[in-house]
């Protein structure tokens, strides 16, 4: 794997992909679909013509890649990496005019996530882990990612997407982790898990994810020194149940209470 193409193919699929959304971003003309004959689950055009801009990168760059995008599915590979796109994550975020949505781009292998980037485009943040990188590249620079140490879990932050979080016990669940950090903040979509690789925060817990909702997060906050699993310890990057934390000490004390 060369790992400076995967960094430039990475860096120009963000680039793309912010070419597409921002100019859609606050605009009174964006009108949202729903996904759902019931229930409200929105796409726009800027979230399919943001992976169709992906899409198009890597069939120029890396033809041999497997894709998994949000919105345009499964696209088969021969090189046994797969590129997994969300084009904006957060779209309820992003109609509602706050910046917590952003592009996820992850990259695994047959192991799983070996790279991630989370990239916030009306910030001008981007968020990056692994094949040895560990950073944040903003309009100040770039400077290291790492997690927070040190922080028990009555001292710590808890962010999730939604309160109404899952299932009746999976909600359970999460209250009795809530119910011992010190503040639990909601509705911060994929920048959640920015903020912990960033040190900002110590817990993320969410339910019902898809894998390319998590991959690219994944790898960023592993490469920052943190722990990402599922409610029972084992790999999150398929979706479902998701417990990232700073540090082991703190997922052992978070993991111990959503088991109950």
């Amino acid at each position: 794997m060369n790992h400076d193409e995967i960094f430039l193919t990475a860096s120009a699929m963000a680039d793309a992909a912010r070419g597409r959304t921002l100019p859609l971003f606050r605009s009174a003309g964006l009108s949202p679909d729903n996904k759902l004959a019931t229930g409200f689950d929105p796409v726009t055009e800027a979230d399919r013509e943001s992976e169709r801009a992906m899409r198009a990168i890597l069939a120029e760059r890396r033809p041999q890649d497997a894709i998994l995008g949000e919105e345009f599915g499964i696209q088969p590979g021969t090189s046994g990496l797969t590129w997994v796109l969300d084009p904006i994550d957060g779209t309820r975020a992003f109609i509602s005019g706050a910046p917590s949505w952003g592009t996820l781009i992850g990259l695994t292998d047959a192991d799983g996530p070996v790279y991630g980037v989370i990239d916030q485009p009306f910030t001008g943040e981007r968020f990056e882990g692994g094949l040895g990188r560990a950073r944040v590249t903003d309009r100040q620079g770039e400077r290291p990612l790492a997690v927070r140490q040190g922080v028990s879990l009555a001292q710590a932050t808890l962010l999730s997407t939604f309160p109404e979080i899952g299932t009746e016990a999976e909600r359970a669940a999460f209250q009795r982790v809530a119910s011992r950090a010190r503040l639990t903040r909601y509705g911060l979509d994929c920048y959640g898990y920015a903020l912990l690789a960033l040190g900002q925060v110590d817990l993320v817990i969410e339910a019902g994810l898809q894998p390319y909702d998590i991959v690219a997060p994944i790898a960023v906050i592993e490469a920052a020194g943190g722990v990402v699993t599922d409610w029972q310890g084992g790999a999150a990057h398929g979706g479902g149940q998701v417990l990232a934390a700073a540090t082991p000490a703190l997922h052992a004390a978070a993991l111990a209470l959503l088991r109950g």
